[in-house]
């Protein structure tokens, strides 16, 4: 069988490190992220000693057009139901340059800009977040409640500026919904808050994320500490292109065109 080749973050090229240390220096956080492939993701489950039942149950709601015009224009719009919490909403811009956001948007206390940083790539985003009760996301869902009220005015605001013209919230479609079941780690070798996430597809496959967040100032030394304890416990930290979320959205997208395949007989 064919491995991956590995790759990090320190094999970008002299000209992509320094953009990154740029898009660093400029953003709020760091969130150092890896993709686990399906034929690891038990064996990491056992390697972190992952207690299923300690996860915390999310449905995540995503709202694209089937041909995913959002996506092409850089935007994502989500909504989450979280066990034991209030739900949340997002509406995110990426790839984005911290700089080149106006001012009042760069510093409205709903606004997070964070670089995503993965085995050899890298992405920073703006994310204007909100909050919103459970019921509300599922009113959504069943088309008693439009979107455009579950959203604050910010979001929406921030939606009009760099979405596709005459593309209107309540023209989305919901993609979705996704079952997440997130787990807390606290390892102690690691010494930080590692957080894993398993996302459940319909077709059943699934999507097991492992992250960290940590400040801009201390994201090269968090990198290192946290890929060389993941790598002595054995797992394969091999770049995957597909994000949870990208592999999300083409599904649900398919699933609304009628291009996912039915099983048979």
């Amino acid at each position: 069988m064919a491995t991956r080749a590995k790759k990090r973050l320190s094999d970008l090229t002299g000209e992509k490190l320094n953009e990154l240390l740029g898009l660093v220096g400029g953003s709020d956080s760091v969130e150092l992220k890896v993709t686990l492939p399906e034929s690891g993701q038990r064996s990491t489950a056992q390697a972190l000693q992952i207690d299923p039942l300690e996860a915390q149950i999310r449905q995540v709601f995503f709202f694209e057009t089937p041909d995913l015009q959002l996506q092409q224009a850089g935007v994502v719009v989500r909504a989450r139901r979280v066990q034991g919490r209030s739900g949340d909403t997002v509406v995110k811009l990426r790839p984005i340059v911290p700089d080149d956001l106006p001012e009042d948007l760069r510093h409205s206390s709903g606004m997070n800009v964070e670089v995503d940083a993965m085995p050899g790539s890298y992405v920073c985003s703006a994310s204007m977040k909100g909050k919103a009760p459970n019921e509300q996301v599922l009113d959504v869902a069943r088309g008693a409640r439009p979107l455009r009220k579950l959203l604050s005015k910010e979001q929406r605001s921030f939606y009009a500026a760099y979405a596709p013209d005459g593309l209107a919230l309540d023209d989305l479609r919901i993609l979705g919904p996704v079952f997440v079941l997130k787990v807390v780690l606290r390892p102690e070798p690691l010494g930080r808050r590692l957080v894993g996430e398993m996302w459940l597809l319909p077709d059943g496959s699934r999507i097991l994320e492992l992250s960290t967040k940590c400040l801009p100032s201390e994201a090269f030394q968090v990198a290192v500490e946290a890929r060389a304890y993941l790598e002595g416990l054995g797992l394969d930290l091999s770049a995957d292109p597909q994000t949870k979320t990208k592999s999300t959205l083409e599904f649900f997208a398919a699933d609304v065109r009628g291009d996912v395949p039915t099983a048979g007989p």
